[in-house]
This record gives structure tokens, sequence and C-alpha cells, in this order.
């Protein structure tokens, strides 16, 4: 049986573009939660049989230090846990002159011991990232987002023809910003490993797309004369079945992954969850769509 992805392509990207406008309204409005490497501070996670609310943790901690009582407090959730309950704390402490500062080990030690008293808990790790190092996080991030997508789109240029590097783009871009928009809508700690996962999706994202675009090159030759949409949805049949067949495998991994996942990791698995599933959709309703559009323009 053929299915007609290319007619109905117009209601595919509609939805992409809804899915777009209100990711980057969460992103612009609401923003991230944004991790301790990309603001600096302090955290310390802690683990808990008592069973203690964000609002309890909070004003149990207040008096251990000033910085405390403006705490960013996110209670993890994992699955097999129902017995403890596993707490982040990020403060800032700051120095005189107001300068983002770590603690020595002396204060790490006394901190943690108060914190384990008064939640009755165990702190089983105390982070810390200078402000200076959280900048510079920053801006190597970015950086290793861009080139990579100037990497694809001149891999796939090279490969095919600029059209299709063009079609890889956007949907990579489409793919990103989505799933950033999720991290933003559901509060999903914006960290390293959330920036690990968008760049591992953009690699899974164009894996996919370029065996589309690698049938549609091999249709084109095989038929040639015939109408680049047509092509374009019987590549997409030909090879529909591998691609759901490799997304449903790698899904339930990451699944498994973000149910079962805590602190850092959960981040990852989300990020990969989420992405996953985008990617899959751009490679077969967004880059083949744009690619009809340019190669019938040129």
């Amino acid at each position: 049986m053929k299915i007609d992805f290319v007619g109905k392509r117009n209601y595919f990207i509609a939805l992409s573009l809804v899915l777009i406008v209100v990711s980057l309204i969460s992103i612009f409005t609401k923003g991230f939660n944004v991790g301790l490497e990309f603001i600096g501070g302090s955290e310390l996670v802690i683990k808990t049989t008592d069973n203690h609310t964000v609002a309890d943790v909070r004003s149990k901690i207040a008096g251990i230090r000033p910085e405390f009582e403006k705490a960013r407090i996110i209670e993890v959730h994992a699955l097999g846990q129902a017995d403890q309950r596993t707490f982040s704390i990020l403060v800032s402490p700051k120095d005189e002159k107001g300068v983002l500062r770590t603690y020595n080990a002396e204060e790490k030690a006394e901190i943690s011991s108060k914190v384990e008293e008064a939640l009755n808990g165990k702190v089983v790790s105390f982070n810390e990232v200078s402000g200076d190092a959280a900048d510079e996080i920053k801006n190597l991030t970015w950086k290793a987002v861009v080139f990579t997508l100037l990497g694809i789109l001149v891999y796939v240029a090279l490969r095919f023809k600029f059209a299709f590097g063009i079609g890889a783009i956007i949907a990579l871009v489409h793919d990103v910003i989505i799933t950033a928009g999720f991290f933003s809508i559901f509060g999903i700690e914006m960290n390293i490993a959330a920036i690990a996962a968008l760049l591992t999706l953009v690699g899974y994202s164009v894996n996919d797309t370029i065996v589309v675009f690698d049938r549609i090159r091999e249709f084109g030759r095989k038929f040639k004369g015939r109408d680049m949409a047509s092509v374009v949805n019987d590549s997409i049949n030909s090879v529909i079945i591998r691609t759901i067949n490799t997304s449903l495998t790698t899904f339930f991994t990451i699944l498994m992954l973000l149910l079962l996942s805590t602190g850092s990791i959960k981040s990852f698995a989300f990020g990969m969850t989420i992405g996953v599933v985008i990617g899959t959709y751009s490679s077969i309703f967004i880059a083949s769509p744009i690619v009809i559009k340019w190669v019938k323009s040129i």
C-alpha cells in the first residue's frame, strides 16, 4: 500500500509551524531551567526518606547561609525510588564585591553536614562551577551547535545538491527549536547533557534524512522525467518501514532511560526521547517537501 505523504505535506508543514511558534513563545517568555554549567554556582543533590516537599526543603535550609534563602530547589523524580526523595539545591555564593565564587573544602563539609541534618538525608553530590567557567561553557556550547549545523550543510550539499543541504538544515533547525521548546515548556533542566542530546539528535536526524535523500537521488536517476513530487513520495514509501523500525528501537530504549534515571542523565534522555520523534517526523515531512520546492524552482 502506497501512502500519499507528499500530497498532505501542507498539513504537516502547518503542524510544524504551530509547534515552532509555541516553542519560541515558551523559550522567549518562560525561558529555560538553566543548569549549573551555564549560570555557575554550587549544587547539592540530597536524598532523603522523609516526605518533604520543595516548600519544606526551602524552609528548612533557608537559615544555613544567606544564599540559601534564594536557592533554586528542584525535586528529581525517577521510577523505583518511591521510598525516597531526591532534591537538587542550587545556590549562588558571592564574595564581598558581589562576584560569584565557590566554596572551600571546609565550607563544603560544613554546608553538607547542615543540609543533611536539616533534611535527614545524605548529600550524594556537591558540584561547583565558577562564573568564568560558566561563561566559557556557554560560548563554546553555542559555537558547537552552529558549527555542527554548518558542517552538515556543507556535507549534504557536497554529497547531493545544495537544495538537499538546505532541506536538511531547515529540518535540523526545526528539530532543535521544537525539542528546546519542550525543555522550556516542561521545565526540564537545560544543562550540558541536554546540549549533548541536541547534538546527538542532529546526528540522528540527519542520518534519517540522508537515507530518504539517497533514495530520492536513486529514484530520480532511475525514473528520469517523472514529476519530482512523485519521485519523493515513492522514495519515502520505500524507506518508511526501515525508518519506523529504527526510530521505535531507539525511542523505547531512551524512554526507559528517561523513566529510570535522575540528574543530568534525565535531561539527556528527555531530549533524545522528544528528539527521536521530531527528527523522524522532519526527515519525512519537512526535509523532503523543501527539496521538492527547491528542485522545481532550479
